[in-house]
Protein backbone atom coordinates (compact mmCIF):
# COMPACT_ATOMS: atom_id res chain seq x y z
CA UNK A 1 0.00 0.00 0.00
CA UNK A 2 1.47 3.43 -1.04
CA UNK A 3 1.61 6.03 1.37
CA UNK A 4 1.77 9.53 1.05
CA UNK A 5 3.24 12.07 4.09
CA UNK A 6 1.97 15.62 3.78
CA UNK A 7 4.44 18.25 5.26
CA UNK A 8 3.63 22.07 6.25
CA UNK A 9 6.24 24.55 6.37
CA UNK A 10 5.91 28.20 6.76
CA UNK A 11 2.11 27.82 5.39
CA UNK A 12 3.41 25.43 1.95
CA UNK A 13 2.06 22.12 1.63
CA UNK A 14 4.35 19.29 0.55
CA UNK A 15 3.31 16.44 -0.47
CA UNK A 16 6.03 13.25 0.05
CA UNK A 17 5.55 9.49 -0.86
CA UNK A 18 8.21 6.79 -0.37
CA UNK A 19 10.20 8.14 -2.94
CA UNK A 20 12.29 11.57 -3.68
CA UNK A 21 11.15 13.35 -6.52
CA UNK A 22 13.65 14.50 -9.28
CA UNK A 23 13.22 16.38 -12.55
CA UNK A 24 15.87 16.58 -15.03
CA UNK A 25 15.66 18.80 -18.33
CA UNK A 26 17.73 19.48 -21.13
CA UNK A 27 17.51 22.59 -23.52
CA UNK A 28 19.26 20.79 -26.75
CA UNK A 29 22.96 19.66 -27.38
CA UNK A 30 25.44 21.64 -30.05
CA UNK A 31 25.92 24.84 -28.06
CA UNK A 32 29.09 26.61 -28.80
CA UNK A 33 31.31 29.22 -26.89
CA UNK A 34 31.66 30.90 -30.47
CA UNK A 35 27.89 31.70 -31.26
CA UNK A 36 27.27 32.20 -27.64
CA UNK A 37 26.77 36.01 -25.76
CA UNK A 38 26.55 37.12 -22.38
CA UNK A 39 22.87 38.16 -22.79
CA UNK A 40 21.90 34.35 -24.22
CA UNK A 41 23.92 32.44 -21.27
CA UNK A 42 22.07 34.45 -18.41
CA UNK A 43 19.32 34.25 -20.64
CA UNK A 44 19.45 30.51 -21.16
CA UNK A 45 20.37 29.42 -17.48
CA UNK A 46 17.52 31.61 -15.85
CA UNK A 47 14.76 29.50 -18.01
CA UNK A 48 16.38 26.41 -17.50
CA UNK A 49 15.88 27.31 -13.63
CA UNK A 50 12.58 28.28 -14.17
CA UNK A 51 11.32 25.69 -16.30
CA UNK A 52 12.78 23.43 -13.44
CA UNK A 53 10.70 25.40 -10.46
CA UNK A 54 7.80 25.31 -12.13
CA UNK A 55 8.45 21.14 -13.03
CA UNK A 56 9.11 20.34 -9.74
CA UNK A 57 6.47 22.67 -8.04
CA UNK A 58 3.91 19.48 -9.58
CA UNK A 59 6.42 17.24 -8.19
CA UNK A 60 6.24 18.93 -4.70
CA UNK A 61 2.11 19.08 -4.80
CA UNK A 62 2.09 15.26 -5.48
CA UNK A 63 1.54 15.41 -8.61
CA UNK A 64 2.25 12.79 -11.34
CA UNK A 65 5.62 12.56 -13.07
CA UNK A 66 3.24 13.26 -16.36
CA UNK A 67 2.79 16.40 -15.13
CA UNK A 68 5.77 17.48 -13.77
CA UNK A 69 7.81 17.26 -17.71
CA UNK A 70 4.53 19.01 -19.13
CA UNK A 71 4.66 22.04 -16.88
CA UNK A 72 8.73 22.26 -17.26
CA UNK A 73 8.83 21.60 -21.18
CA UNK A 74 6.11 24.19 -21.67
CA UNK A 75 8.27 26.78 -20.02
CA UNK A 76 11.33 26.44 -22.26
CA UNK A 77 8.75 26.18 -25.74
CA UNK A 78 7.75 29.55 -24.34
CA UNK A 79 10.84 31.41 -24.69
CA UNK A 80 12.71 32.03 -27.85
CA UNK A 81 15.76 30.90 -26.86
CA UNK A 82 15.22 27.53 -27.53
CA UNK A 83 14.66 25.35 -30.83
CA UNK A 84 10.80 24.43 -29.55
CA UNK A 85 7.62 26.28 -29.61
CA UNK A 86 8.63 30.35 -29.52
CA UNK A 87 11.71 29.21 -30.81
CA UNK A 88 11.38 26.77 -33.43
CA UNK A 89 13.44 26.87 -36.66
CA UNK A 90 12.71 27.68 -40.04
CA UNK A 91 11.91 24.99 -42.88
CA UNK A 92 12.97 25.50 -46.12
CA UNK A 93 10.13 26.79 -47.42
CA UNK A 94 9.88 29.56 -44.73
CA UNK A 95 7.97 27.64 -42.21
CA UNK A 96 7.46 26.18 -38.56
CA UNK A 97 6.97 22.84 -38.52
CA UNK A 98 6.56 21.59 -34.48
CA UNK A 99 7.53 18.15 -33.18
CA UNK A 100 6.78 16.75 -29.19
CA UNK A 101 6.04 13.32 -27.61
CA UNK A 102 5.52 12.05 -24.24
CA UNK A 103 5.24 8.99 -22.24
CA UNK A 104 4.19 7.87 -19.25
CA UNK A 105 7.01 4.94 -18.11
CA UNK A 106 4.02 3.01 -15.38
CA UNK A 107 1.95 2.85 -17.90
CA UNK A 108 3.83 2.85 -21.20
CA UNK A 109 1.16 5.52 -22.92
CA UNK A 110 2.22 7.55 -24.84
CA UNK A 111 1.56 10.56 -27.03
CA UNK A 112 3.57 12.47 -30.09
CA UNK A 113 2.21 15.18 -32.75
CA UNK A 114 4.78 16.02 -35.87
CA UNK A 115 4.35 19.06 -38.41
CA UNK A 116 1.99 20.93 -36.33
CA UNK A 117 2.74 24.66 -36.92
CA UNK A 118 -0.57 26.64 -35.34
CA UNK A 119 -0.21 25.31 -31.85
CA UNK A 120 1.44 27.26 -29.20
CA UNK A 121 2.26 24.41 -27.23
CA UNK A 122 2.79 21.31 -29.02
CA UNK A 123 3.85 19.18 -25.64
CA UNK A 124 0.60 20.15 -24.58
CA UNK A 125 -1.38 18.53 -27.89
CA UNK A 126 0.75 15.61 -27.29
CA UNK A 127 -0.25 14.82 -23.71
CA UNK A 128 -3.94 15.35 -25.04
CA UNK A 129 -3.35 12.59 -27.86
CA UNK A 130 -1.85 10.31 -25.05
CA UNK A 131 -4.58 11.00 -22.35
CA UNK A 132 -7.91 11.79 -24.66
CA UNK A 133 -8.05 9.65 -27.87
CA UNK A 134 -6.91 5.64 -28.51
CA UNK A 135 -3.95 7.03 -31.02
CA UNK A 136 0.07 7.67 -30.12
CA UNK A 137 0.71 9.75 -32.82
CA UNK A 138 -0.70 12.04 -35.11
CA UNK A 139 0.64 14.71 -37.65
CA UNK A 140 0.17 18.46 -39.74
CA UNK A 141 -3.68 19.29 -39.99
CA UNK A 142 -5.13 16.10 -38.69
CA UNK A 143 -3.29 16.65 -35.22
CA UNK A 144 -4.16 20.31 -35.51
CA UNK A 145 -8.53 19.09 -36.16
CA UNK A 146 -7.71 16.96 -33.26
CA UNK A 147 -6.64 19.54 -31.29
CA UNK A 148 -9.57 22.41 -31.57
CA UNK A 149 -11.70 19.30 -30.71
CA UNK A 150 -9.87 19.23 -27.53
CA UNK A 151 -10.65 22.69 -26.97
CA UNK A 152 -7.38 24.50 -28.15
CA UNK A 153 -6.84 27.73 -29.00
CA UNK A 154 -4.61 27.80 -32.67
CA UNK A 155 -1.74 30.90 -33.16
CA UNK A 156 -1.31 32.65 -36.28
CA UNK A 157 2.11 31.13 -37.87
CA UNK A 158 3.31 34.40 -37.57
CA UNK A 159 3.40 33.89 -33.58
CA UNK A 160 6.48 31.49 -33.97
CA UNK A 161 8.71 33.86 -36.01
CA UNK A 162 12.08 35.04 -33.93
CA UNK A 163 14.69 37.48 -36.36
CA UNK A 164 17.51 34.93 -34.93
CA UNK A 165 15.82 32.16 -36.27
CA UNK A 166 14.78 33.80 -39.41
CA UNK A 167 18.33 34.31 -40.15
CA UNK A 168 19.73 31.19 -39.43
CA UNK A 169 17.12 30.07 -42.43
CA UNK A 170 18.52 33.08 -44.49
CA UNK A 171 21.83 31.83 -44.39
CA UNK A 172 21.33 28.00 -44.84
CA UNK A 173 19.17 29.19 -48.40
CA UNK A 174 22.51 30.87 -49.48
CA UNK A 175 24.74 27.82 -48.59
CA UNK A 176 22.53 25.55 -50.49
CA UNK A 177 22.62 28.44 -53.58
CA UNK A 178 26.16 27.61 -52.77
CA UNK A 179 26.37 24.29 -53.19
CA UNK A 180 26.82 23.17 -49.49
CA UNK A 181 25.04 20.07 -48.72
CA UNK A 182 22.73 20.03 -45.82
CA UNK A 183 24.85 17.28 -44.40
CA UNK A 184 27.89 19.33 -44.97
CA UNK A 185 26.46 22.08 -42.79
CA UNK A 186 25.35 19.60 -39.89
CA UNK A 187 29.09 18.53 -39.40
CA UNK A 188 29.48 22.13 -39.07
CA UNK A 189 27.34 23.46 -37.32
CA UNK A 190 26.13 21.03 -34.80
CA UNK A 191 23.63 23.42 -33.59
CA UNK A 192 20.10 21.62 -32.52
CA UNK A 193 18.06 23.34 -29.71
CA UNK A 194 15.83 20.36 -28.96
CA UNK A 195 14.04 20.27 -25.27
CA UNK A 196 13.30 17.41 -22.96
CA UNK A 197 12.26 16.82 -19.45
CA UNK A 198 12.26 13.15 -17.25
CA UNK A 199 10.58 13.06 -13.65
CA UNK A 200 10.14 10.51 -11.03
CA UNK A 201 7.32 11.49 -9.01
CA UNK A 202 7.31 10.07 -5.33
CA UNK A 203 5.13 7.24 -6.33
CA UNK A 204 8.17 6.17 -8.21
CA UNK A 205 6.75 6.65 -11.32
CA UNK A 206 9.03 7.87 -14.41
CA UNK A 207 8.04 10.01 -17.40
CA UNK A 208 9.66 11.20 -20.32
CA UNK A 209 8.92 13.97 -22.72
CA UNK A 210 10.66 15.86 -25.95
CA UNK A 211 9.83 19.02 -27.66
CA UNK A 212 11.67 20.63 -30.73
CA UNK A 213 11.14 22.45 -33.76
CA UNK A 214 13.55 20.26 -35.66
CA UNK A 215 16.29 21.26 -38.08
CA UNK A 216 16.83 24.52 -39.89
CA UNK A 217 16.56 24.40 -43.46
CA UNK A 218 14.70 20.84 -43.44
CA UNK A 219 12.86 19.88 -46.47
CA UNK A 220 9.84 17.42 -47.63
CA UNK A 221 8.30 17.36 -44.39
CA UNK A 222 11.01 15.55 -42.72
CA UNK A 223 10.44 14.71 -39.01
CA UNK A 224 13.34 13.65 -36.64
CA UNK A 225 13.61 11.38 -33.87
CA UNK A 226 11.84 13.56 -30.94
CA UNK A 227 8.46 12.79 -31.65
CA UNK A 228 9.23 9.62 -32.45
CA UNK A 229 8.25 7.18 -29.34
CA UNK A 230 11.92 4.89 -28.29
CA UNK A 231 14.05 7.13 -30.66
CA UNK A 232 13.94 10.51 -29.26
CA UNK A 233 11.42 9.78 -26.10
CA UNK A 234 11.15 6.55 -23.95
CA UNK A 235 10.25 5.91 -20.43
CA UNK A 236 9.52 2.66 -18.67
CA UNK A 237 9.60 1.19 -15.02
CA UNK A 238 13.69 0.86 -15.34
CA UNK A 239 14.24 3.99 -16.74
CA UNK A 240 13.42 7.38 -19.05
CA UNK A 241 15.26 8.85 -21.62
CA UNK A 242 14.72 12.73 -23.79
CA UNK A 243 17.31 12.59 -26.40
CA UNK A 244 18.81 16.04 -28.40
CA UNK A 245 21.08 15.60 -31.63
CA UNK A 246 20.96 14.89 -35.36
CA UNK A 247 17.62 13.46 -35.04
CA UNK A 248 18.07 10.58 -37.99
CA UNK A 249 20.63 9.07 -35.98
CA UNK A 250 18.79 8.49 -32.86
CA UNK A 251 15.84 6.81 -35.27
CA UNK A 252 18.01 4.21 -36.72
CA UNK A 253 18.92 2.78 -33.34
CA UNK A 254 16.15 3.74 -31.30
CA UNK A 255 17.98 5.22 -29.24
CA UNK A 256 15.90 6.11 -26.32
CA UNK A 257 14.85 2.61 -26.05
CA UNK A 258 18.12 0.82 -26.22
CA UNK A 259 19.29 2.86 -23.61
CA UNK A 260 16.30 1.73 -21.42
CA UNK A 261 17.11 -1.85 -22.47
CA UNK A 262 20.70 -1.68 -21.68
CA UNK A 263 19.77 -1.16 -18.31
CA UNK A 264 17.09 -3.20 -17.68
CA UNK A 265 19.06 -6.26 -19.72
CA UNK A 266 22.10 -5.51 -18.71
CA UNK A 267 21.66 -3.60 -15.41
CA UNK A 268 24.18 -0.76 -16.62
CA UNK A 269 24.10 2.30 -14.86
CA UNK A 270 22.49 5.69 -16.21
CA UNK A 271 25.91 6.61 -16.99
CA UNK A 272 26.95 3.37 -18.59
CA UNK A 273 24.04 3.14 -21.21
CA UNK A 274 23.89 6.74 -22.09
CA UNK A 275 27.98 6.27 -22.93
CA UNK A 276 27.46 3.37 -25.43
CA UNK A 277 24.63 4.87 -27.20
CA UNK A 278 25.14 8.45 -27.11
CA UNK A 279 29.15 8.52 -27.00
CA UNK A 280 29.99 5.35 -28.46
CA UNK A 281 27.67 4.09 -30.82
CA UNK A 282 25.73 7.22 -32.67
CA UNK A 283 29.26 8.97 -33.29
CA UNK A 284 30.58 5.85 -35.09
CA UNK A 285 27.96 6.22 -37.18
CA UNK A 286 28.46 9.96 -38.29
CA UNK A 287 25.93 11.40 -35.60
CA UNK A 288 26.26 13.91 -33.06
CA UNK A 289 24.12 14.98 -29.93
CA UNK A 290 23.20 14.37 -26.63
CA UNK A 291 20.63 12.68 -24.15
CA UNK A 292 19.19 12.85 -20.19
CA UNK A 293 18.73 9.93 -18.81
CA UNK A 294 16.77 8.99 -15.51
CA UNK A 295 16.99 5.98 -13.96
CA UNK A 296 14.31 3.85 -11.61
CA UNK A 297 16.40 4.35 -8.47
CA UNK A 298 16.93 7.98 -9.48
CA UNK A 299 20.48 7.85 -10.67
CA UNK A 300 21.16 10.84 -13.63
CA UNK A 301 23.21 10.84 -16.42
CA UNK A 302 24.02 13.59 -19.07
CA UNK A 303 25.57 12.11 -22.02
CA UNK A 304 26.33 14.43 -25.03
CA UNK A 305 29.28 14.97 -27.84
CA UNK A 306 29.25 18.53 -28.26
CA UNK A 307 30.85 21.17 -27.02
CA UNK A 308 28.07 21.88 -24.44
CA UNK A 309 24.26 21.09 -23.92
CA UNK A 310 21.68 23.22 -21.94
CA UNK A 311 21.09 20.96 -19.18
CA UNK A 312 20.47 20.51 -15.17
CA UNK A 313 18.06 19.29 -12.80
CA UNK A 314 15.89 19.83 -9.45
CA UNK A 315 15.42 17.27 -6.07
CA UNK A 316 14.98 17.64 -2.71
CA UNK A 317 16.80 20.58 -1.71
CA UNK A 318 14.41 22.37 -3.94
CA UNK A 319 17.68 24.03 -5.93
CA UNK A 320 17.88 23.79 -9.36
CA UNK A 321 21.46 23.13 -10.95
CA UNK A 322 22.05 24.18 -14.26
CA UNK A 323 25.24 24.01 -16.86
CA UNK A 324 25.70 24.53 -20.21
CA UNK A 325 29.11 24.03 -21.28
CA UNK A 326 30.80 20.83 -21.16
CA UNK A 327 33.13 21.91 -18.71
CA UNK A 328 31.05 23.27 -16.58
CA UNK A 329 30.89 21.68 -12.88
CA UNK A 330 27.41 19.87 -12.56
CA UNK A 331 27.60 17.04 -9.76
CA UNK A 332 24.75 14.99 -10.77
CA UNK A 333 22.25 12.77 -8.48
CA UNK A 334 23.21 9.54 -7.69
CA UNK A 335 21.13 6.35 -7.00
CA UNK A 336 18.31 7.84 -3.94
CA UNK A 337 15.38 6.34 -2.41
Amino acid sequence: MFEAIADVRDGELTVRGEHAPVLVIHGGAGVERASMTPQIEAGARAALELALRKGYAELKAGKAATDAVTAAITVLEDDPLFNAGKGAVFTHDGKNELDASIMDGSTLAAGAVAGVHRVKNPILLARAVMDHSPHVMMVGNGAQTFATEQGFKLVDPSYFRTERRWQELQKALKDDADGVSLTERLMALKHFGTVGALARDSEGRLAAATSTGGMTDKRYGRVGDSPIIGAGTYADESCAVSGTGWGEYYIRVSAAREICMRMADLHESAEQAGKAVINDEIPQMGGDGGAIILGADGGVAMPFNTEGMYRGWIGADGVPHVAIYDNDPLALPGPMR
